[in-house]
């Protein structure tokens, strides 16, 4: 029952470690997430760092059943702005009676530490389900579990640029190069969810023009319904 549970928003990046900490999150029942909150560079009406559309992020939470928080930044953007912006964010939350924030990091303390920092005496606690959870095994319990996922983004200093669109599958990952963690947890890649157990439906995506911008590998993933046009942006 929801009823009497800690109420929490999940960090949502659009990618599969959001999406399995809330598949993770929900299977043990701890809390009631009740949204997800995203930034998304207004500059390009995408969500930042992955570079995915704003139609299939409203698809993706629409599907898991979670109201968005849209965080708008600009590209680029200062850090005071992004600090100032999901501030506000958090404030709400508090406001609201919203007491935890989930994260889907996994192995990268200095991002941790800055979560920790930033939340420390605004009534709200973060949560990291997936933390420090070998990165392999980890990949195949998503692939597992039934998660579908795009590469959207690649680090072309990691990654050739033809990475960008494939499956997050087990095939991508007896591909990857050696050095590359399996979950990209170094910046190597970002993904796009568009089917798991946590949706009530998959989403008809389908892979449209690759670009590259500023040392990464973009991939535009597009709803079937919508033009394959628009620039794929940070």
């Amino acid at each position: 029952m929801k009823q009497g549970r800690p109420k929490a928003l999940i960090s949502w990046s659009s990618g599969k470690d959001s999406a399995f900490s809330l598949h993770e999150i929900r299977r043990v029942g701890e809390f009631d997430v009740v949204g997800a909150l995203t930034t998304v560079t207004e500059t390009f009406d995408r969500v930042s760092i992955h570079g995915v559309r704003q139609e299939i992020l409203q698809a993706q939470l629409k599907a898991a059943g979670l109201p968005p928080r849209i965080v708008p930044i600009p590209y680029p953007c200062p850090n005071e702005i992004y600090e100032a912006r999901m501030g506000e964010q958090v404030a709400r939350a508090v406001r609201e009676g919203i007491t935890h924030i989930i994260f889907g990091d996994l192995f990268l303390t200095d991002i941790r530490a800055y979560r920790e920092q930033k939340l420390v005496g605004t009534g709200i606690t973060p949560v990291f389900p997936l933390w420090d959870r070998p990165t392999l095994p980890l990949a195949l319990a998503m692939i597992d579990s039934g998660l579908q996922a795009y590469l959207a983004t690649v680090d072309l200093k990691k990654l050739p640029a033809e990475f960008a669109g494939r499956k997050f599958d087990l095939q991508l990952l007896a591909d990857l190069p050696d050095g590359v963690d399996p979950c990209g947890e170094n910046g190597e890649f970002h993904t796009c969810v568009v089917e798991g157990p946590i949706f009530s439906q998959p989403l008809p995506v389908v892979t449209g023009e690759r670009v590259e911008c500023d040392g990464y590998g973009y991939c535009d993933l597009v709803l079937e319904s919508l033009p394959l046009v628009g620039r794929v942006g940070a």
